[in-house]
C-alpha cells in the first residue's frame, strides 16, 4: 500500500533530484503546493509527486524552459477545463450529428438504388 505522505528527501530520492530543486520548482510552478506537517516540514501527496514528474519530463526530456513549462501546464489546465461540455451544447451537438447521419443514410440509400439499376 502506498503512503499518504512523503518527505522531501523521499521524493528527491524517487526522482533522483536534489531537495533544493524541488523547493525551487515549488516557487516556479503554482500547481505544486505541498502541505506542511505540525513541525513545518513539507509533506507531499501522490498528486504532488505526479506534478514533479511532469515538470521533470518537460524540463529534462523535452528541454522546455521554466517559463515554457509553466505556460504549457497553464494551457494544459485550461484545455482540460474547457473540454467539459454543457448539457445544452451536448444536446444540440447530438441533434446535429443525428441529422447528418440521416442525410448520409439517405445518400447511401440513393447510391445503392442507382447501383442496383445497372446490375
Amino acid at each position: 500500500m502506498a503512503k499518504l505522505y512523503y518527505s522531501i528527501s523521499e521524493v528527491a530520492d524517487m526522482l533522483e533530484l536534489k531537495q533544493y530543486v524541488l523547493r525551487y520548482w515549488e516557487t516556479e510552478f503554482p500547481n505544486i503546493k505541498p502541505d506542511k506537517n505540525r513541525a513545518g516540514n513539507r509533506v507531499y501527496k501522490e498528486k504532488d509527486i505526479e506534478n514533479f514528474k511532469l515538470v521533470q519530463k518537460l524540463l529534462h526530456e523535452k528541454k522546455f524552459t521554466i517559463k515554457g513549462a509553466r505556460q504549457y501546464l497553464k494551457d494544459l489546465k485550461k484545455s482540460s477545463t474547457q473540454q467539459k461540455p454543457t448539457k445544452t451544447t451536448n444536446n444540440k451537438s447530438n441533434l446535429s450529428d443525428l441529422n447528418t447521419l440521416k442525410k448520409v443514410k439517405l445518400g447511401l440509400t440513393d447510391l445503392l438504388t442507382t447501383i442496383q439499376k445497372y446490375k
